[in-house]
């Protein structure tokens, strides 16, 4: 079957690549959301693109890009009928996989007097993310690490994982927050994917190159053509372009060593100066995985709930222990953050805790950033007695 030049070939391999229209793209979505799936993708929503259902290719921020500076975002309007011109929002995957609040078990009030004791209900609706950046393909692999290959895997996200079709993005547009470069993360796609799209700077036409048999299948029931050489180069291109544009760099030679030595640095009471422990970063990150359990009662007592939320370890209760709290202070807690994100992570998963993606820069509410905070650590006198001042101060 063959319309406008493309057609129905049989299953690619994986590995192969194609060339799809952005009709072919619509018919994605609907192969999804017939099999069931729930499309989750970027919308222009509040001022900002945010991740929601998807029903048709109506939806996606066509014609939007962003500007991002240290605790600053702002939508714009490109020149262009771009899908994917703009960086990662406030909004990660995280929250498909690792909700932001579940409940996990409920116990009833029986009619003998006792208790009876039940799991609650899963959601189990498969999902498909449309528009997965590298930045974020690696983070949920950093998130594959701590729920699923630990000692104990978590259910609600082996559930939600296992189910999860990821359509990649490769970036051409990233922010000046963004350095995912210096993480090794981006900004092209190298794995961890079902489909990759490049979106060409014609903007009819968007190269797609297979990861798995699952999106194998998928793009043998569209419409796609083999893609010319020059089309892949072009698709390459948008990436080569795209690291171009990072202007953001992360100096990661000895940076484990440098966090386990500078405890004490004069830098962690001059950042605190600025913090306002409100979480933020950890809430937009999307490799934080901190977690609370509380149990909520209905008012007649007959029912309870064990709900999981998120937790930030810039509280001050998130660090109580018998008899205190052991970071008191924002310094302590700031460096607490920094030092996990960028350090002891690797004794416990063998991997950084940070992608790149810089969200923790742009909704940070006074700009702080975690690259020149490192710098700070690398350059300034380490005695805690010494006269901190902020690198914000001495730009």
């Amino acid at each position: 079957m063959a319309r406008d030049g493309f057609c129905l070939d049989l299953e690619p391999p994986t590995g192969e690549a194609a060339v799809v229209g952005r009709d072919a793209l619509d018919a994605l979505i609907a192969v999804l959301r017939a099999d069931g799936y729930e499309v989750i993708g970027p919308v222009r929503r509040d001022g900002v693109i945010a991740l929601a259902p998807v029903t048709t290719l109506g939806d996606l921020p066509t014609g939007w890009g962003d500007e991002q500076q240290p605790g600053h975002y702002r939508l714009v309007g490109r020149d262009d009928d771009a899908l994917f011109g703009y960086a990662v929002g406030p909004h990660s995957w995280k929250a498909e996989l690792f909700p932001p609040r579940a409940d996990l078990y409920e116990v009833r009030r029986s009619g003998s007097g006792g208790f009876e004791v039940q799991a609650s209900p899963p959601d189990d609706r498969p999902r498909a993310f449309l528009g997965v950046r590298a930045c974020e393909v690696a983070a949920l692999a950093v998130q594959d690490r701590v729920f699923l290959e630990g000692a104990t895997r978590d259910p609600v996200y082996a559930r939600r994982r296992a189910q999860a079709v990821v359509i990649a993005v490769d970036c051409g547009d990233p922010s000046s927050s963004c350095f995912c470069a210096s993480m090794g993360t981006g900004p092209r796609v190298t794995g961890g994917f079902d489909l990759a799209l490049t979106e060409l700077a014609t903007g009819d036409a968007l190269v797609v190159r297979v990861g798995s048999d699952r999106g194998a299948a998928l793009l043998a029931r569209i419409p796609h053509r083999t893609p010319t050489r020059d089309e892949l180069d072009a698709s390459r291109e948008v990436s080569r372009s795209a690291e171009q544009l990072l202007r953001r760099r992360l100096d990661t030679t000895g940076l484990r060593e440098l966090l386990v030595a500078e405890v004490e640095h004069a830098e962690w009471d001059a950042v605190a100066e600025r913090c306002l422990a409100c979480g933020n970063c950890t809430s937009v990150c999307p490799t934080c995985f901190c977690s609370s359990v509380e149990e909520v009662t209905d008012l007649a007592g007959e029912r309870a709930v064990r709900r999981r939320s998120w937790a930030s370890c810039f509280s001050q209760q998130f660090s109580y222990l018998n008899g205190g709290t052991a970071r008191a202070g924002i310094g302590a807690r700031y460096r607490q953050w920094l030092s996990h994100k960028l350090s002891t992570w690797f004794d416990q998963y063998g991997t950084s805790g940070c992608v790149g993606c810089g969200r923790c820069i742009t909704w940070c509410p006074v700009g702080i950033d975690l690259t020149r905070e490192v710098v700070a650590l690398r350059t300034r006198p380490s005695s805690a007695t010494a006269v901190g001042m902020s690198l914000a101060e001495e730009l």
